[in-house]
């Protein structure tokens, strides 16, 4: 199984400053290549504590310099908010200083608080970020940008430095709705997921992204990849009460950053489908959350990915090892024990 870690930046409401957060997170980022995982990932967000990563690519280059071996992924671009040119050539750039080792993670956004401090149509994400994946996955094979379409449209250049290598099954899409993992099939991405539903749910999800991509692409769709807050503890009693308060707040910061009780979900085109899911109530919702994620004591943890994993046909994992305020020396000792324990483990079952 392919293990890595995602850095989230998360800004704390008291205490530390900015400054200090990022500090510790690039300490906890330099660890991953030599305990041994696969990859380094990280998100994109603006304007608020909730991540703060405001150019995914940008600290990726930084980790590219201090790297050889490990791929690093972002997790993901938010097309919306690009002009697509631009990515083109930051990717094609980042992946000649990396050596060829960049996943390139897309997605098309959901905060209302970012598409207007962008001054981007939130109801024109669905057709500028599929119209900007086609134009990427042409331009990042053929290294020329040109494109016509209903939102998008660009006057052929050439992307230079020119692009060295394929992209192909080294583009994914973060999916959470039955409507993204069918447009992500058609488009023959593969799949960034962050579970935020029953597995049973997500994997019937699944046979619709799969159906979708085989309509228009030859072989098998590459196996998706998760995402989970992770708490590993020898105590187990001791890693069920910090996940819940750490992942906790974690989740109340999802909760506010993308304003999902929000009516306006309901009336915004494409994002209709979280209107009907945050209807629940935080409580429901907030302990669905929590089952979703990886705590407990190292087999615990272990078994956790493996069951997840097993559900939904997943070949790989991120883990993210601070969040939601958890102080640095307890993250360092999270990142420790699923670095000795789980992550070996992981590796044997395959």
């Amino acid at each position: 199984m392919h293990v890595g870690m995602s850095l989230f930046f998360q800004g704390q409401k008291d205490g530390l400053s900015d400054a200090e957060v990022y500090r510790q997170d690039v300490r906890l980022g330099d660890q991953a290549e030599p305990l041994g995982f696969d990859s380094l990932w990280s998100v994109e967000h603006h304007f608020t504590g909730y991540t703060m990563v405001p150019d995914v690519l940008q600290l990726l280059t930084y980790f590219a310099g201090r790297t050889r071996r490990i791929q690093l992924g972002s997790m993901v671009v938010v097309l919306p908010w690009h002009r697509p040119v631009r990515v083109a050539e930051q990717v094609s750039m980042l992946d000649h200083l990396c050596d060829g080792r960049l996943l390139f993670g897309v997605g098309r956004g959901l905060s209302r608080f970012e598409f207007e401090g962008m001054g981007v149509p939130m109801e024109q994400s669905r057709p500028y970020f599929n119209e900007s994946v086609e134009l990427l996955f042409e331009a990042l094979e053929t290294g020329q940008c040109e494109y016509d379409g209903e939102v998008v449209q660009q006057p052929r250049v050439d992307i230079r430095p020119r692009p060295s290598r394929s992209f192909r099954g080294r583009i994914r899409a973060a999916a959470n709705t039955e409507e993204s993992m069918q447009v992500a099939g058609e488009l023959g991405l593969g799949l960034l997921l962050i579970p935020q539903k029953p597995w049973d749910v997500l994997a019937k999800e699944l046979e619709v992204y799969r159906a979708a991509f085989a309509s228009r692409h030859a072989g098998e769709p590459p196996a998706p990849r998760f995402l989970g807050l992770v708490f590993c503890d020898e105590d187990g009693d001791r890693a069920e009460a910090r996940a819940r308060e750490y992942m906790g707040e974690y989740w109340q910061t999802v909760l506010a950053h993308y304003d999902l009780f929000g009516a306006h979900l309901g009336h915004t085109r494409g994002y209709e489908y979280y209107a009907e899911k945050y209807d629940a109530g935080v409580d429901q919702m907030t302990e669905l959350f929590l089952g979703l994620q990886v705590w407990g004591t190292p087999e615990q943890c272990r078994e956790r990915i493996l069951d997840g994993a097993g559900r939904i046909g997943a070949d790989g994992f991120m883990g993210v090892f601070s969040y939601g305020g958890m102080p640095a020396e307890e993250a360092q000792r999270n990142l420790d024990l699923f670095a000795t324990d789980v992550l070996p483990a992981l590796r044997q079952a395959g």
